[in-house]
């Protein structure tokens, strides 16, 4: 468990570097898992080395977005202030995500079907 947690926060880390030595516009967390899905695709035994312990990070996901939750009770005053501009935004941005999401689902799907015939 603990190499794998190494390589998945190695990544996260190389990631990080990379986007502030080269001062690119996205996040370091994105490139490192740019990076884990590269390693992926050259080495696949690497996914069954990593299930177990994705498994477990994903099977207690709940517990990191209490900070979160605990973020929002301590910042209440400024829920309570712009609480319909907040909703307002996080409704577009929410929207905006599924509508990529589900676009990106649709992209993947035609260039498998291509590639696979």
């Amino acid at each position: 468990m603990l190499q794998t947690l190494g390589l998945l926060l190695g990544c996260q880390l190389l990631g990080e570097i990379t986007v502030r030595g080269f001062g690119l516009a996205i996040p370091g967390p994105v490139l490192g898992l740019s990076l884990l899905v590269l390693m992926l695709g050259v080495m696949p035994t690497l996914a069954d080395r990593l299930r177990p312990t994705t498994t477990v990070i994903l099977a207690n996901l709940s517990f990191l977005f209490v900070p979160a939750g605990v973020g929002v009770i301590g910042n209440f005053e400024v829920l309570s202030e712009d609480g319909i501009t907040l909703l307002a935004i996080l409704t577009i941005s929410t929207v905006l995500s599924m509508l990529a999401a589900v676009g990106t689902f649709i992209g993947v799907r035609h260039a498998t079907e291509r590639w696979a015939s």
